[in-house]
């Protein structure tokens, strides 16, 4: 059976020395952020899973804008930028219907390449997905204009966005 899934690639020059540097840096951002999380109730840790789950078709949809990817890339780089706030890779039963659902409304389009024996399903952005993302990006600029939006209002206090 085919499936989405490709081996993790590592793409840091191990041999340099600015590829440890930026694995340390790494690695150290990390254990701060473990240590962020394990002082968070329960309670505060389902909040936090909550917020990111509300936004994960638009940062999968923002991922395939920046490069062709496959699924297990996509998986890889949200567990990343999650880790430790979600100790488990996302799942595949999580990731693939998101990834259906975006080809299924043409935002998306996937394409299967063989590598090896294994056939890999690789997603490009789609013109109607461009689109689509350049108009959340307009209704946020026009919310920032207006200072009207209580979520312009919201990620500025909670995430240090500044007004230009």
């Amino acid at each position: 059976m085919d499936d989405d899934k490709a081996p993790p690639v590592n793409n840091s020059d191990e041999s340099s020395p600015k590829g440890d540097l930026d694995e340390d840096k790494k690695i150290k951002c990390m254990k701060e952020r473990q240590k962020l999380f394990n002082s968070m109730s329960k309670y505060e840790k389902k909040l936090i899973k909550g917020l990111m789950r509300g936004f994960g078709n638009t940062m999968i949809l923002w991922l395939i804008s920046k490069k062709r990817q496959h699924g297990y890339e996509i998986m890889t780089k949200l567990h990343e930028s999650t880790a430790p706030y979600n100790t488990k890779m996302p799942s595949a039963s999580k990731i693939y219907p998101v990834l259906h659902d975006l080809e299924k409304n043409n935002l998306i389009k996937g394409s299967w390449e063989h590598h090896g024996k294994r056939k890999v399903k690789y997603y490009e952005i789609t013109p109607e997905g461009e689109e689509a993302l350049s108009r959340f990006k307009e209704i946020a600029k026009f919310a920032k204009k207006n200072k009207s939006s209580l979520w312009l209002e919201f990620f500025r206090d909670m995430i240090a966005i500044e007004d230009d």
